[in-house]
């Protein structure tokens, strides 16, 4: 006898069954009604992009969980782990000569670890890297990237060396996940750890991202002019909705998991 159907399967059968141009239209609407959810009740809003650095930090804590007690990598993309080492490395960079603060240490600390990932995969674990999955060339990412920070960066009175470093690492940022993602649509089967991974920096980047759009508009527009004219200020705020939506479909698949019970995600094609 089939147990009865709780309100959560319905909807996400519903929404299962949806045309593209309906799911990306419901997507649109549950980020804005979480935006106007996290105004209500955060008031300090800078607060969300501390609570977006705990969750990516609790994401790496999943990956060194998985590389030291199940001593495999099998699943995770090196080339994501490698972009992400990139970008951190010149924010980094930029923090230390541009505007020294919290992030600094925040990012020193994120990029020790993802060096310490990056050295497992590629000297103790590499008899698990699946390299045949791990196709996503990276010069698809890195050299536009490249050529847009120097097309359109900040404004500000720093060096011009500094301020196409800082757009570099803006949008390496936004795409850095897409081998990750190539990986998991090249097994269709994603293991539980790997998962919450890949989750924690969807929700990170969500935090983020909401971090952004409420600091828009509590200052109603005057933070995207502090950071310069031109088009800066929309590609800053471009790349943190892009990174953010570049997951939601894995996030929706992920907690239709969870709630299904099931400890290994499948996913259908055409996800990621």
């Amino acid at each position: 006898m089939k147990g009865k159907r709780t309100p959560i399967h319905t909807v996400a059968t519903w929404v299962r069954k949806q045309p593209p141009k309906v799911k990306a239209f419901l997507a649109v609407a549950s980020g804005i009604v979480a935006v106007i959810f996290l105004r209500m009740v955060v008031r300090d809003h800078d607060s969300l992009f501390v609570a977006a650095e705990a969750v990516h930090a609790l994401g790496i804590s999943i990956l060194i969980y998985k590389l030291t007690k199940e001593g495999t990598c099998a699943g995770l993309s090196l080339k994501s782990q490698e972009l992400t080492a990139i970008f951190l490395a010149v924010r980094l960079y930029c923090s230390l000569v541009m505007e020294y603060d919290i992030h600094t240490i925040l990012d020193s600390a994120t990029l020790g670890t993802t060096l310490w990932v990056i050295y497992m995969i590629r000297f103790k674990l590499m008899s698990s890297y699946m390299d045949d999955k791990d196709n996503f060339k990276i010069y698809y990412v890195v050299i536009p990237c490249a050529l847009l920070s120097l097309i359109i960066h900040p404004s500000t009175p720093h060096h011009i060396i500094n301020r196409v470093c800082w757009a570099f690492c803006v949008y390496l940022e936004a795409i850095s996940v897409l081998p990750q993602l190539r990986v998991m649509q090249n097994t269709k089967i994603v293991e539980p750890f790997t998962a919450h991974y890949v989750f924690a920096l969807g929700v990170a980047r969500f935090l983020s991202c909401a971090h952004w759009v409420l600091q828009v508009m509590d200052s109603q527009g005057r933070i995207l002019t502090a950071l310069g004219y031109g088009l800066w200020p929309s590609m800053v705020l471009l790349s943190e909705i892009v990174q953010t939506f570049i997951l939601a479909d894995f996030c929706y698949y992920y907690v239709k998991s969870l709630v299904g019970g099931q400890l290994v995600l499948r996913l259908p094609s055409g996800v990621v």
